[in-house]
């Protein structure tokens, strides 16, 4: 037993972790990285002047002309393609969740890298969103080899 319990003490000392089932449960991943207030705050505020118009204040978005920023699998699934619909606008016609929207999404690439991880953690983070924060190194890294899909 004092064998294990040194064994243990120094894989501890160093850093590592085993991997270990506590009665019958498997030890979870850490938490998604979420906003901080600072990032919501920034978020918001460039919501407001560039989103909030299309999209309301509610993130309910226009029937059948702006898509709705609450629980959709834009908002809440795959960053890439949540950064590039930022970098690259969307067209008329675009399908999300089974539902087709007319108006055009203009690209807003003008945005800084850290204006975007902003308003998009916010967004991730507001209208009963509940995601990881988006940093500015993704969208730094998905613009230097942006391509339109």
């Amino acid at each position: 037993m004092k064998k294990i319990l040194l064994t243990l003490l120094i894989l501890s000392a160093a850093g590592l972790q085993l991997s270990a089932q506590t009665k019958g449960k498997k030890t979870t991943a850490a938490k998604p990285q979420m906003a901080t207030a600072a990032v919501m705050a920034n978020g918001k505020k460039i919501y407001n002047k560039y989103c909030l118009a299309c999209h309301m204040a509610d993130g309910a978005g226009v029937p059948n002309m702006n898509p709705p920023l609450s629980k959709t699998s834009y908002v809440l699934g795959d960053k890439t393609r949540l950064i590039k619909v930022i970098l690259n606008g969307l067209a008329t016609g675009e399908e999300i969740d089974g539902e087709t929207y007319t108006n055009v999404m203009p690209a807003h690439n003008f945005l800084t890298d850290q204006e975007i991880a902003d308003v998009l953690s916010f967004v991730r983070n507001s209208f009963e969103n509940k995601a990881a924060a988006i940093s500015m190194q993704e969208v730094k890294a998905i613009r230097a080899k942006n391509t339109k899909k």
